[in-house]
């Protein structure tokens, strides 16, 4: 006979450890006030830069129009256009390894395509920066392309906040990645920037940055805007969905269970998004739609899980009608347990490698599932078996009150 875990002797354990762990969150919301959002629900500009100094600029005066883009391994040129002949001109890295021959081989190579180089020759083209700064199709104004020496200075954060003090709007300042890396996002917040009438806002934290760290030296990796109506509707929708989904989970287990199985399948799915919320916020992970999506696939997985074990549980029950419902919920529980292992470790490995081998929001997309999935396990076998435990255990009071006084019990 397989042996039954006792998982129902740690039910009130789980209960108390998920209390401290929702109040901590909810402490945290407090004290780090709010969550970190991002440009989605936060009226503002979001730039992500990288103090990189200029390698080279390319300016266009050849029939046609010339496109520049890059990949991690090449730089092209894509020239099109009425009355030219459409081609692409690629330059391999591998195959131009420095700065120097890569930029001897543009104009060699593309007639009309003009260089000038500030790197020293002998730079790496593999160091390479592609700004989103800039207009890709080339023309009389300069294209700039940076680069980033491994052997670089790290730039202090302060340093940069320092910079940006001088912007009379309230900006934040974070870090990506290593020091050596020297990138940074940077959030202007201000619900009424595109009526502020003093430039455009991207170009005001350049130009402040390049006052302080050297013209032509900060790359443009990422730019966001969002308007405050747009933000505030967003906010709002987000909201809804999430109390939709609670709606339609509680109704859906309610139809297909009884009611303390449908109220135990929300409990637990509600005990996971504040696990997630309270781990969002002390990590200070951006809060945004990316973050949404993790969320909402969060609580699908939880309620999956959620089904198959009570599914297992009215199985069991009618499998041994005569057992205490404490120990169905045991056997039921140790019956799915191997299920519920091997489903959520393979999907654990998919979600791993999308940690391991992207970045920005996806790589916190993945972090979140991952966190997720383990509350999510946690709580289908802990929360909501345990407050249906529970709502048994009230049950049978009342009944046994019930018949005290003289009435008939209802079976539970």
């Amino acid at each position: 006979m397989k042996r039954i875990i006792p998982f129902s002797r740690f039910f009130l354990p789980a209960a108390i450890l998920s209390t401290v762990l929702a109040v901590t969150g909810i402490v945290g919301y407090v004290i780090k006030g709010g969550f970190n959002l991002g440009v989605d629900f936060q009226a503002g500009l979001i730039q992500e830069v990288q103090f990189a100094p200029t390698a080279f600029s390319l300016t266009w005066t050849g029939r046609g129009n010339a496109t520049v883009s890059f990949d991690r391994t090449s730089l092209y040129i894509v020239i099109s256009g009425a009355g030219v002949e459409g081609i692409t001109h690629q330059f391999s890295f591998a195959e131009y390894e420095t700065v120097g021959a890569l930029t001897a081989a543009l104009p060699s190579r593309v007639e009309g395509i003009a260089v000038k180089t500030q790197a020293p020759g002998n730079s790496l083209s593999q160091w390479l920066i592609h700004s989103a700064q800039g207009n890709p199709l080339l023309g009389a104004e300069p294209y700039v392309v940076h680069y980033l020496s491994p052997a670089s200075a790290p730039i202090p954060i302060g340093d940069v906040r320092d910079a940006l003090s001088s912007l009379d709007r309230t900006v934040s300042v974070q870090q990506l990645g290593a020091d050596a890396d020297r990138h940074f996002m940077i959030r202007l917040e201000d619900s009424e920037l595109e009526n502020s009438g003093g430039g455009v806002p991207a170009e005001k934290i350049i130009s402040t940055l390049e006052s302080s760290f050297g013209v032509g030296g900060v790359a443009v990796i990422r730019s966001d805007y969002v308007g405050s109506r747009f933000s505030k509707n967003l906010t709002e929708q987000a909201g809804i969905l999430l109390g939709l989904t609670l709606l339609l989970i509680l109704a859906y287990s309610a139809i297909r269970f009884k009611p303390q199985f449908a109220f135990g399948a929300v409990l637990a799915i509600l005990h996971d998004a504040l696990i997630i919320v309270a781990f969002v916020v002390w990590t200070r992970m951006e809060f945004n739609t990316t973050t949404i999506a993790a969320i909402l696939t969060i609580l699908g997985y939880s309620i999956n899980d959620t089904i198959v074990i009570f599914d297992r549980i009215r199985e069991t029950r009618r499998l041994y009608p005569d057992d205490a419902f404490v120990n169905i919920l045991n056997r039921a529980l140790t019956e799915t347990l191997s299920r519920t292992i091997i489903t959520t470790v393979t999907t654990m490995l998919a979600v791993l490698s999308l940690f391991i081998f992207t970045t920005g929001s996806m790589k916190d997309f993945a972090l979140a599932l991952l966190v997720g999935m383990t509350s999510g396990v946690y709580s289908t076998i802990f929360i909501a078996s345990g407050f249906v435990n529970l709502w048994d255990i009230q049950a049978r009071k009342n009944a046994k009150k019930k018949l005290s006084g003289g009435g008939v019990p209802a079976r539970a």
